[in-house]
């Protein structure tokens, strides 16, 4: 059998400290329900438990390191500690009794609880081992543009599990009303050999809650927790995109056995507006102009999201796609100070349904025109012939 110093691997003078800390390391690293289906880690996790049950003990140290596993198990086999314990070099025989190590090495750690997720280990020694969180809730929720520029706050009804007002979650009115597990008296889970191994599973009959509820609560027919509707308050902070979701902590269902709820997640879709549309954090928007004022310049004064209007000068000669660019007009970055930018699109509208004064009017500057008024050296059509003619038939 390998030494028990190099099953832990510390030095032979280390501290109990030391072979504490050791211990600890190994053991989270080994744990069956961190390895599920793995026999090599179960048997890794009884011999490092077996080794801290003796060096974790000073008394058996002192003859382990005199007697060696022989010492343990002749000198000690009158106080009961080859077959309580499982030394004397035979390994622990079952993982009941690894746990129990497992449990003590850990026993008034304040972080024991936190690091696994409360009750760790099967439930061993602690009541919170059979808590569970409530689950979590998911709800969908449309927003117009506006309030994603701005922000709002909305109002939701959920329907989810509250603890019960009549038993405050305890399942019984009574104090008599809830007896110990008799079949696992307690614990929340049982023990099964099957073969060489003694494996934990939850206890059937009370269902891993380690008690039984005799006269449940009338309200809540035993469940601690009521199915209600709720109405909750949710800020949509400025900025938010489709898709994105906001959650709200313990908004879910309560958790049984006195464990914490779940949390709410809002899933937002901003609905499409009529005159805008975002890209990133900018904002685009299509703004119609004459013919006129296309040719001839003109200012605009245009409505924002902000408080003021946004004011652009648009020049003589502008085409249909010219787009200006105004700075901070767009939407609020939802995770950190910055802003986009609103960009206007030109789109140069074709009168129709003339007058027969117009018609004369503009036929009248149709013969005018020269290639001076028209952007590039060239008309479109004359630079798509001289592009057909130079190229190869």
């Amino acid at each position: 059998m390998a030494d028990y110093y190099e099953i832990l691997g510390v030095e032979r003078n280390a501290t109990q400290d030391e072979v504490k800390k050791a211990y600890r390391k190994k053991a989270l690293q080994y744990h069956p329900d961190r390895n599920p289906g793995k026999p090599e880690a179960e048997k890794k996790f009884k011999e490092i438990s077996e080794a801290y049950e003796v060096l974790g003990d000073e008394k058996k140290r002192g003859m382990y390191d005199r007697y060696g596993p022989e010492g343990l198990q002749g000198g000690m086999a009158s106080a009961g500690a080859d077959g309580a314990g499982g030394f004397g070099g035979r390994g622990f025989s079952s993982m009941e009794e690894a746990l129990r190590t497992f449990m003590g090495a850990f026993s008034g750690d304040a972080s024991f609880e936190s690091m696994f997720g409360g009750g760790y280990g099967s439930g061993y020694g602690s009541e919170d081992g059979r808590q569970q969180q409530g689950a979590s809730k998911r709800t969908n929720r449309n927003i117009s543009f506006e309030e994603a520029v701005k922000g709002v706050e909305k109002e939701l009804q959920i329907t989810c599990y509250v603890t019960c007002e009549t038993c405050h979650g305890k399942r019984t009115t009574s104090p008599q009303g809830v007896k110990r597990c008799t079949r696992c008296g307690g614990s929340g889970q049982i023990f099964e050999q099957r073969g060489f191994f003694s494996m934990s599973m939850t206890c059937p009959q009370c269902q891993g809650e380690g008690e039984m509820i005799t006269s449940p609560c009338a309200s809540c027919t035993g469940q601690g927790r009521v199915k209600t509707k709720k109405r909750v308050h949710v800020r949509v902070p400025p900025g938010i995109d489709s898709g994105m979701r906001l959650r709200l902590a313990g908004y879910g269902d309560v958790g049984s056995g006195g464990g914490p709820a779940g949390d709410l997640y809002v899933y937002i879709t901003v609905e499409p507006n009529e005159f805008f549309e975002r890209h990133g954090n900018d904002i685009i928007m299509d703004l119609p102009i004459t013919f006129a004022e296309s040719a001839l310049g003109c200012k605009k004064e245009i409505p924002s999201f902000t408080s003021h209007a946004v004011r652009i000068t648009i020049p003589d000669g502008t085409q249909t796609g010219k787009i200006f660019r105004v700075k901070g007009e767009g939407f609020p970055d939802v995770h950190s100070s910055g802003r986009g930018d609103l960009l206007i699109r030109t789109v140069v509208e074709t009168p129709t349904k003339l007058s027969d004064r117009q018609k004369e009017l503009l036929s009248e500057f149709a013969t005018l025109e020269n290639p001076a008024n028209f952007p590039g050296k060239k008309g479109f059509l004359e630079k798509l012939k001289d592009f057909f003619s130079s190229t190869p038939t």
